[in-house]
């Protein structure tokens, strides 16, 4: 049992994978973040994009 033990230990194939779901997680929650920030300011601009030009009536 504790030469199973010391072998589990020293195994790092698992390690890749352990590090590619930790970067995938880290990439897709800045990702949500970042579209979150982008469509308040997105729906910000389109507000006063739309006042500017309701407020011209030169037509």
């Amino acid at each position: 049992m504790l030469n199973f033990l010391k072998a589990f230990r020293d195994d790092t194939s698992g390690a890749v994978t352990v590090d590619w779901v930790v970067i995938t997680a880290a990439v897709v929650g800045m990702s949500a973040i970042s579209f979150f920030v982008i469509e308040d300011n997105s729906n910000a601009l389109m507000s006063s994009a739309g006042g500017a030009i309701a407020a011209e009536n030169d037509f």
